[in-house]
């Protein structure tokens, strides 16, 4: 809420999908009939919410504007990228994060886009609940000094930088060496971020709660190059070979830092989580279901129902 008591919504869209016009402009018109600002981050998107006939009360942040601080919630329309985004402006002013699904898998989006009336209703309401989501802070060092921070909330990858190259890369886990291995890259996961990249690269899916990190290797050339699960409390940290190729660092597939050899980037958990707005009660199971479409019926069942 603004200084002047007035409830405002961050609207953070992906312009390119062909759903997002009718989606946002429906956003804009249900949340200015309820006498709730919308902020938006660009003159495009201004005019993307804004329907033909009419001029609706939107707001457009300058560049140099904190753009999600006084404002109740970031609304997102897009997938698990587009969130990824609009957690950028939001963690900084702990505002909480709502997204509905306009891509295609969309893990951490709460609704879809069917439901995107019930969804700006229950904001409308206040109906939904915050939760909050680890996430990591990545230092990057070069002959002992800091070359970068940032930080991700689901994961912190370390790759090599050309397709021909292999990525020589030593692992530590509270300053003491692990493995060391050529790969593709050496992926630092959240839970959150385990359903993600992480996934995809042979890590185990971590529910939520669990407070660990990850370290998932990516087609390491090793006997040993397993993932591995360590507490929140443990150091991260992927040596880079000096001997060998640069490399680059990625967080959540927007932050990249370039690695010259001999870099270390060291992966703690954050300080300051990422809150995601929920609607809908129910176990992460659940989630994990609908959104793999996981069979969950038993193969005899399956049998018998086939004969």
């Amino acid at each position: 809420m603004t200084e002047s008591g007035r409830r405002e919504v961050l609207l953070v869209v992906h312009p390119d999908r062909d759903t997002t016009r009718d989606a946002a402009g429906e956003v804009a018109v249900r949340l200015a009939a309820a006498g709730i600002g919308l902020r938006v981050l660009d003159e495009e998107v201004r005019r993307l919410v804004e329907p033909p006939d009419r001029e609706l009360p939107c707001a457009v942040l300058a560049p140099s504007e904190d753009p999600a601080q006084g404002a109740e919630l970031v609304l997102v329309l897009g997938g698990d990228g587009t969130l990824l985004r609009a957690a950028e402006v939001a963690r900084p002013a702990g505002v909480p994060v709502l997204g509905v699904n306009l891509g295609r898998m969309g893990f951490l989006t709460e609704a879809d886009y069917h439901a995107l009336g019930d969804t700006v209703d229950r904001v409308v309401e206040r109906r939904y609940r915050i939760e909050e989501r680890m996430t990591v802070d990545v230092t990057v060092t070069l002959d002992d000094a800091v070359v970068a921070r940032t930080w991700a909330l689901n994961e912190a990858s370390v790759e090599k930088c050309s397709r021909e190259r292999v990525l020589d890369a030593l692992i530590e886990v509270d300053g003491r060496p692990v493995s060391s291995f050529g790969c593709d890259g050496v992926l630092c996961s959240t839970p959150t971020g385990s359903t993600a990249y992480a996934f995809s690269a042979g890590g185990p899916v971590v529910w939520p709660e669990v407070e660990a990190l990850l370290v998932v290797p990516s087609n390491a050339h090793a006997m040993f190059s397993r993932p591995l699960v360590v507490s929140r409390s443990s150091v991260i940290t992927v040596q880079v070979d000096p001997d060998g190729s640069p490399a680059v660092l990625t967080c959540d597939g927007l932050r990249h830092v370039d690695l010259e050899p001999g870099s270390r980037v060291r992966v703690v958990a954050g300080e300051v989580p990422v809150r995601l707005a929920r609607l809908w009660d129910g176990p992460f199971t659940d989630r994990l279901v609908h959104k793999f479409s996981l069979p969950v019926t038993g193969w005899r069942e399956r049998h018998a129902r086939r004969g």
